[in-house]
């Protein structure tokens, strides 16, 4: 199949928001168009690049966000890091989207059965340790996690911690004065979501 390049500046955030969720149910349903790419879109993307949105992931092998989202190359600018925490270098990479790239789409994508997610509850629940930059790491995830319920049983507490994991990644995002500033502008807008792992499903958030 042939692929076409995308800008960001031809699509409004819910525009990209729609491509991201066909691309998915396209994926879902084992019709995903893995495009093999031709000389002259790579020639193109040489010149500059324009994706129509920008994915903070974990680094979780099992979760591409350019295989999930069936996306083709120079559509999608992608960070990832373990847990999908926020740090300044992440920041600093998603203010590099915002302000250089202007891509109206700002996705934050946690997954289910998320392995930093979890030694963070270990951390929280049991007082568990971990080697020093690894909690350097869950340091940036545990405020996120402070209004669990405590009566959850295990798997439960790992399902709504990834998604209070999320909306702490947004919130802090949020609340960056780039991120008051373009979201009052309504030039970005920003979406959380989840993998599903055992469906390939992505659940985005209310």
């Amino acid at each position: 199949m042939t692929q076409t390049t995308h800008r960001a500046d031809a699509y409004t955030a819910d525009q990209a928001l729609a491509r991201l969720v066909a691309g998915n149910t396209r994926f879902v349903l084992g019709k995903a168009r893995f495009p093999t790419v031709q000389k002259e879109i790579l020639a193109a993307l040489a010149k500059e690049q324009r994706p129509y949105a920008t994915v903070l992931g974990c680094s979780d092998s099992r979760v591409p966000p350019e295989l999930v989202f069936d996306a083709g190359f120079g559509e999608l600018f992608i960070v990832r890091v373990a847990g999908n925490v926020i740090s300044p270098e992440v920041m600093g990479t998603l203010q590099y989207a915002g302000t250089h790239l202007h891509t109206p789409l700002f996705v934050v994508l946690g997954h289910e059965g998320c392995g930093a997610v979890a030694a963070a509850l270990a951390t929280k629940r049991d007082g568990a340790s971990h080697p020093s930059r690894i909690a350097l790491l869950l340091d940036n995830i545990l405020p996120g996690l402070s209004d669990l319920p405590a009566d959850l049983t295990p798997p439960a507490q790992l399902h709504a911690a990834v998604e209070a994991n999320v909306r702490w990644s947004m919130r802090q995002l949020r609340e960056t004065p780039e991120g008051k500033a373009r979201m009052a502008e309504g030039s970005m807008k920003l979406a959380g979501a989840v993998y599903e792992l055992e469906t390939g499903r992505v659940r985005f958030l209310d």
